[in-house]
């Protein structure tokens, strides 16, 4: 579970930026995951309670936004979401798009004190 490596990195992310700006808890960790990064939601959840302990962020809430996959296609000039990583446009049918949004992943938002 790659998970948990990306969990333990965005944490000690969070942890620098809270401590030099002098805070000593974290209140809350917001990410931003990608429908196309490779990365499963609930297993960042899972990651982030099972490593939060003895952390600044031990009593953090985490939030994840959730980024839909759009591209954009270059035959009609139309954004579209991307429905089960299916790429042809679905109003000309035509392969020539370009990936818009999809594949963040990153540390948005942090609240500490």
């Amino acid at each position: 579970m790659h998970e948990a490596s990306i969990m333990q990195s965005a944490l000690e992310e969070a942890e620098r930026h809270a401590r030099e700006r002098g805070c000593t808890a974290i209140h809350l960790v917001r990410l931003r995951v990608g429908a196309l990064s490779g990365v499963v939601p609930d297993a960042l959840e899972f990651a982030f309670e099972a490593l939060k302990a003895g952390t600044m962020a031990a009593g953090a809430r985490l939030e994840i936004e959730a980024v839909p996959a759009r591209a954009f296609c270059q035959v009609c000039q139309r954004e579209f979401t991307l429905e089960d990583a299916v790429f042809p446009c679905p109003t000309c049918g035509g392969w020539e798009s370009e990936l818009q949004q999809g594949r963040e992943l990153e540390l948005t938002r942090l609240e500490a004190s």
